[in-house]
Parts: C-alpha cells; sequence; structure tokens
C-alpha cells in the first residue's frame, strides 16, 4: 500500500507532467498581453513624449538621443523596442542562474514580443485624447494590464519586472509592483533635474497606474489564507490532492459543530490567489457541502514559497 509521501510525489509528478499541455495556452496569452502593452504604449504614451520609467524609460531616452545624430537614421522603426531588447539581456543572464528554465524560456519570448511589436507598430503621430492626465490614465490601465497577464502566464516582459521577480523570488516581503514603483521613483527624481516637471508628473502618474493594474492582475502575487470546514468521511484524501497537485502544506483540526454535534475536519492552506479556482475544485469534488472561507492579502512570515512562475 502507498504510503501518504508516495501519494503526494505521484501526484507531484503527474501534475508536473499534465502543465505541459497547457504551455501552448500561456504562449498564446502573454503574446496577447505583449499586443495589450504595445498598444497602449505607442498610441497612449509614446505621443505624449512621456517616460514609461524602468528598462522602457532608459531605453526611451536612449532612442532620443540617437536619433539626433545627423547620420543615425532608423526610418519608421521605433528603435527603443530594440534597445529594450538589448537592455534585458543581463538580466536574462542572471535569472538563467536563478530561475527555472521553464520560465527562463516564457520570459525571452515576452522580451522578443515586445521588443518586435513596439519597434513595428508605428507611433500614433498625436495623442489619441485631449487631456495629458487621461491618456497618462489610459496607458497605464493598457500597460499594466498587458504586463500583468504576461506575469500571469508564468512569465516576465523584463526589465525591473524581472528583476523584482529575482528578489521576490527570494524572500522579500514587497510586490513586484512596488519594488517597480520605488525604483521609478528615484529614476524620476533624477528626471526631474533634467526635463520639464509636467513631464515628470505626468510619467510618474503613468507609472503608479502601471504598478497598480500589474499587482491587481499577476495573482500569483496576492497571498490567501484558505480554511476548509469538510464533513467528508476521508478528508486525507483531500488533502493529498492539495499538497500533491498544488505542493502547498496543509495544517489541520478536528472540530465539532457547536449546533449540529458532528463531527468535522478543519484545513488551513496559505497559497496565492491564481491557485484558489484549482482548490475550490479540488475541495467540492471530495465534498459538495464544504465550507471554504478566502483571505486574502494575509501578511506571512516564515518558510513559503512564491510561485510566481
Amino acid at each position: 500500500m502507498k504510503t501518504r509521501h508516495d501519494q503526494v510525489k505521484e501526484l507531484k509528478e503527474r501534475s508536473c507532467q499534465m502543465s505541459w499541455s497547457q504551455e501552448a495556452r500561456r504562449y498564446c496569452g502573454i503574446a496577447v498581453g505583449a499586443i495589450i502593452y504595445a498598444i497602449g504604449f505607442n498610441y497612449f504614451l509614446a505621443p505624449l513624449h512621456l517616460y514609461a520609467g524602468g528598462f522602457m524609460g532608459f531605453a526611451q531616452l536612449a532612442a532620443e538621443q540617437l536619433k539626433r545624430i545627423p547620420c543615425f537614421h532608423t526610418g519608421n522603426l521605433e528603435i527603443q523596442g530594440v534597445l529594450y531588447y538589448l537592455f534585458n539581456f543581463p538580466g536574462i543572464i542572471v535569472a538563467y542562474r536563478m530561475m527555472r528554465r521553464r520560465f527562463i524560456i516564457k520570459t525571452f519570448f515576452a522580451i522578443t514580443s515586445v521588443s518586435v511589436l513596439l519597434t513595428l507598430i508605428p507611433v500614433a503621430s498625436e495623442p489619441i485624447l485631449h487631456e495629458h492626465v487621461a491618456n497618462a490614465f489610459f496607458a497605464g490601465l493598457t500597460c499594466g494590464a498587458g504586463l500583468g497577464v504576461i506575469l500571469r502566464m508564468g512569465a516576465c516582459d523584463g526589465g525591473m519586472n524581472l528583476i523584482g521577480m529575482i528578489v521576490v523570488q527570494k524572500g522579500s516581503a514587497r510586490s513586484i509592483g512596488q519594488l517597480s514603483l520605488m525604483a521609478n521613483a528615484v529614476l524620476f527624481t533624477c528626471c526631474l533635474f533634467l526635463y520639464d516637471a509636467s513631464i515628470v508628473i505626468y510619467s510618474l502618474l503613468f507609472t503608479m497606474i502601471q504598478a497598480t493594474v500589474i499587482d491587481k492582475v499577476h495573482a500569483q502575487n496576492i497571498n490567501v489564507r484558505v480554511m476548509i470546514v469538510t464533513k467528508s468521511p476521508d478528508p486525507e484524501a483531500l488533502e493529498v490532492e492539495i499538497m500533491g497537485q498544488l505542493g502547498r502544506g496543509v495544517t489541520k483540526w478536528s472540530a465539532v459543530g457547536a449546533y449540529s454535534g458532528e463531527k468535522e475536519t478543519l484545513l488551513m492552506i496559505v497559497a496565492s490567489k491564481y491557485e484558489i479556482p484549482k482548490i475550490r475544485s479540488l475541495t467540492l469534488d471530495s465534498d459538495p457541502n464544504a465550507f471554504v472561507l478566502v483571505d486574502e492579502n494575509v501578511s506571512v512570515i516564515g518558510n513559503f514559497t512564491k510561485n510566481l512562475t
């Protein structure tokens, strides 16, 4: 008879094999996220000559300086995409030594997609909306949504987000959006002494909105506590499924219903918001009448793995 350890190990191996069938959909999702980001950038942000911050901001700045060179001609191509691609190579090399290979491959695909689309999609000749604030707001929404989709598909667009994922993976309590926002605050403070104040203010507004949207869409970055109350006669089967398929630890208590007097089992799991649908599905398959309580944005201290990829 298989021990619980053997059952959990077998489920983990099977879950890893099953995930390969989902990779095609994730690559499609990455491509969609890259399209959303490129459209938001070239249609809403670039016409205002605002800076995106991070690696992309440096790529924009370098592209503007190169265009001022008389013998440097690029035609209709937007070279900030090419420069952004080149700036990301050091980060990819560092991530290659620290992150999973599947994540690196998808990240390389995401960076390539973003760079190609930013280069090929023409920048709007004038802002789509009349108000600068409205353009910066919609640019933050679309670019943040695009980057959030890429992160949710288990990849990264590079730049500060890649550095943020490496830092968070190492156990930092900060989110990716927060790390990016702090780094950009330093960048825009420096830009304040070099450019017009209005450009810096609108750029900072865009960056704040983008960081907020990224954290909302990137559900893997949100910690949750799940409490399951079940009357299942075999709760151990549910425990094995959760530990095997999700790789999450389970803490349990024996309980008694105060009104009914029936014996119950209380399970507690700390996971990411992205894993909630799977936990819900496993729970309802085991006990359709189970009671599930989810607390979002809990603070976790100790041995907890953030499965960002």
